[in-house]
């Protein structure tokens, strides 16, 4: 119905790699709430997926550790009355996470060294704070 869907890199997942799931939503809806199954999840494989080269697979195995159940991941949309714009949603979710997964990581972090104004600042605040507390105690009964 969706055709296959494009991510970053020219990656293309079939639509026969996707699974959908309906079910009746506890959102809105009235009287049709509980009669339409309007709630849709979305999974794919990611563990099993021949789109995929290694090292993406292994770069989105590793940045959605968290959402994988079993390699699978599934994403639940169940916002809107209407089934046709929770399938919208969850492919709108699935393209924004997947393309923030095979996203190219970051530059490395050189490690740098404070500098020396920046050390004498911190050591005056902790000295004014140290001060500070010093004037909330109570004074030492002779």
């Amino acid at each position: 119905m969706f055709g296959p869907v494009t991510l970053r890199g020219d990656v293309v997942v079939p639509e026969d790699e996707l699974s959908w799931r309906f079910s009746r939503s506890s959102g809105p809806g009235g009287q049709s709430v509980n009669t339409a199954d309007s709630r849709v999840e979305l999974s794919w494989d990611v563990s099993r997926t021949g789109v995929l080269p290694p090292e993406l697979r292994g770069r989105v195995l590793d940045r959605l550790a968290g959402r994988l159940v079993g390699g699978v991941l599934t994403i639940a949309a169940s916002e809107y009355r209407s089934q046709l714009r929770n399938r919208e949603a969850a492919l709108v979710r699935f393209v924004a996470l997947l393309d923030g997964a095979l996203a190219p990581p970051g530059p490395v972090r050189r490690a740098t060294r404070p500098s020396r104004g920046s050390r004498t600042r911190r050591t005056a605040s902790e000295r004014r704070h140290r001060e500070i507390k010093a004037q909330r105690r109570r004074p030492p009964s002779d």
